[in-house]
């Protein structure tokens, strides 16, 4: 299970992961020991957050760059811890971790209170979709373990991230750098009597699964005919559900329906079902053409798959020019690439005192509209995390990314069904004269 944890700068997050490993056995034999030597011989006090502090300019600045993969195991199952940067200079960082994440830790400093970045990442993490929160309040041994200080941070932050609309698991008070509530309850903070920090990791759920419906988007499609190979093969791996042989599909946004004649997989058994998170590539009954980006979905009603020219999204925008109206960007959602405009923006949150609604600047994040030259396939980010995140390019850079809230099929700036026409008569021209190609 992915989890991340962040927090602002200095609040304590490389010495909670440290208790964690160290306090769980979960540190190569030695490891821990010969840090403590270390400091030892050279006059330094031993710190837990000096076991993550692997890069040179950590190390000389005292803080967190990038985003550290730290593999730790409870008695329950196995995690990726992330930890995150919490300088605003790092944001970019903080958000690709956060990306893998399916549950979040974030830190406060119970001395300095709610910062500046505390609101910035309780952001972030709710425009990502991460619903299950733990808000660890740290160092209540600086303030001597005091509930009227807990209380008030958690009121504080709390109303705060339900502005947000969301709603964190768990607020546990406790002191990383003592240990107190990390693994065991502690004995200090006697009128807390909740769950410990592992004992909340432990009880998040592990999404295994994004929907029962089949999706699948079509990442290029191959022939081979110089070797008088006659297969079309179109390739990309599951992004929900399952489908088999004979399956009836659905390709978006084009339309065109054909069945499963088989899987091809290299060097491995024929198989007769794919399921989530497998790579493949198939071929069908009927011979059609499709572009890559389009997506396999069904063929059954009602999917949470639509057809869109219009999206309303969440989104941070890190590039270094401002997002802005009447300038046209590249959006990628799963395999497809769509030319797209900014149609609007609704607020900018957690900026409104120095933000207007004309553009959306650096590090900003906000609700915005966003028109398609042509309708893609996709899903809002509650039905499918695949295929509601996408990110913004801007003259060649990644510049922003977001999640999709709702979608739209008006709006579309381009006669997508004349353009689809044209495709088939093409292809149908093709076949004619160029048999051994098409």
């Amino acid at each position: 299970m992915n989890i991340v944890i962040t927090g602002h700068v200095d609040h304590g997050k490389s010495t909670l992961i440290g208790r964690l490993l160290a306090d769980t056995g979960s540190l190569p034999e030695g490891k821990l020991a010969g840090i403590k030597n270390s400091c030892l011989k050279n006059g330094r006090v031993f710190e837990y957050s000096m076991l993550l502090d692997a890069l040179e300019e950590e190390q000389k600045q005292g803080i967190t760059i990038d985003i550290a993969r730290i593999f730790f195991k409870s008695a329950k199952r196995e995690y990726i811890i992330l930890d995150a940067p919490g300088h605003i200079e790092f944001l970019r960082n903080m958000l690709s971790g956060a990306s893998r994440a399916t549950a979040a830790v974030l830190v406060i400093d119970a001395a300095e209170g709610v910062a500046e970045n505390s609101k910035r990442h309780g952001l972030i993490l709710s425009l990502l979709g991460i619903s299950q929160l733990l808000v660890a309040v740290n160092k209540l041994d600086l303030v001597d373990y005091s509930q009227e200080v807990f209380e008030k941070i958690r009121r504080e932050y709390g109303e705060y991230l339900q502005s947000l609309g969301v709603a964190p698991t768990y607020f546990i008070p406790v002191s990383a750098r003592e240990g107190e509530n990390i693994i065991e309850h502690s004995g200090k903070i006697t009128w807390y009597d909740g769950a410990t920090i592992l004992e909340a990791l432990d009880s998040f759920q592990d999404i295994a699964a994004e929907g029962d419906f089949f999706a699948m988007p079509i990442q290029d499609i191959y022939r081979f005919s110089d070797d008088n190979d006659e297969r079309r093969i179109y390739a990309g791996t599951v992004v929900s559900g399952e489908v088999k042989v004979g399956s009836s599909l659905t390709f978006l946004p084009s339309q065109k329906k054909a069945r499963i004649n088989r899987f091809e997989n290299w060097n491995e058994p024929e198989k007769e079902r794919v399921r989530m998170g497998e790579a493949i590539g198939f071929t069908l009954y009927e011979d059609i053409y499709i572009p890559r980006g389009e997506v396999a979905v069904s063929s059954d009603a009602n999917l949470p798959v639509k057809v869109a020219g219009k999206i309303k999204a969440n989104l941070i925008w890190l590039g270094r020019y401002p997002l802005i109206f009447n300038k046209d960007y590249l959006l990628k959602i799963g395999s497809a690439k769509v030319q797209a405009r900014l149609a609007g923006i609704e607020k900018v949150l957690g900026e409104e005192g120095n933000s207007s609604l004309n553009e959306l600047r650096r590090n900003e994040c906000g609700t915005v509209i966003l028109s398609f030259a042509r309708p893609a396939a996709l899903t809002r980010f509650s039905d499918n995390a695949s295929l509601g995140r996408f990110v913004i390019v801007d003259e060649y850079n990644a510049a922003g990314g977001g999640i999709i809230v709702d979608a739209k099929e008006e709006g579309e700036r381009a006669p997508a069904a004349d353009f689809a026409q044209f495709e088939e008569e093409l292809f149908t021209l093709l076949k004619k004269y160029f048999p051994h190609r098409f």
